[in-house]
């Protein structure tokens, strides 16, 4: 199974790019060292100027591939949900229970790297710190509603729905179920981070095992009470 993932040739929206950067070494170079570098530098202090540096090439030979660092950042998160929506199809395919299926999104969404470590196409590691660290800056812009029109944040959306279905198949009743997933994922995002920066905000004294735990019964919990 996770060779077979590992192989799945995951399709971003071709209007968050220029060029397809897959399609060539150089525009594969960009994605993987402007994931390490936006990993070390942070989004606002990375620009294609270093990023061109780094890979002894031109500023335009990158503008060529994407538009703008934002569009780019854009990629990186649409690749990750995208995988991720793949890893959860196969992860509940045999599964009947919607309950088991809540609790293995959840699983999937604290640890995205198990199994996935050595994956060729992206330091898997290094984009899920991306994405707790800088995701949300994808879409907290001013033009969020035109890049939403322009599908930017489909990927997202599609394993966010995979969820509320789940909910939906659990506790067809439930009045809330889009607002308690946005909020789950997000609030397990924010846990990993502040157990890592600002520990006084959260309860996780085991780290991920506890962000499963509370977040498991947080969801179940909800849709039950």
């Amino acid at each position: 199974m996770e060779a077979l993932l590992s192989n799945i040739q995951i399709q971003v929206n071709e209007k968050i790019f220029q060029k397809d950067p897959t399609s060539s070494d150089l525009g594969q170079k960009i994605l993987r060292e402007s994931l390490s570098m936006i990993d070390e530098l942070g989004l606002e202090n990375f620009t294609f100027k270093k990023l061109a540096l780094r890979l002894n090439t031109t500023e335009s030979s990158i503008y060529r591939y994407f538009e703008n660092k934002h569009k780019l950042l854009i990629y990186h998160v649409s690749w990750y949900w995208s995988w991720l929506s793949y890893r959860l199809v196969f992860a509940t395919a045999n599964m009947q229970d919607p309950s088991a299926k809540l609790e293995k999104a959840i699983h999937l969404l604290v640890h995205p790297c198990q199994g996935y470590e050595d994956l060729k196409t992206y330091d898997i590691k290094t984009l899920q710190r991306i994405i707790i660290h800088e995701s949300s800056k994808a879409y907290l812009t001013k033009e969020v509603d035109e890049d939403n029109k322009e599908g930017f944040f489909s990927a997202y959306k599609d394993f966010c729905s995979r969820l509320v279905a789940f909910i939906k198949e659990s506790q067809p009743a439930y009045k809330f179920p889009s607002s308690l997933v946005a909020t789950t994922i997000e609030g397990i995002h924010l846990q990993k981070y502040f157990k890592e920066h600002l520990p006084s905000l959260s309860d996780a004294k085991k780290g991920d095992q506890d962000i499963e735990l509370m977040f498991s019964k947080f969801i179940l919990n909800t849709i039950n009470h």
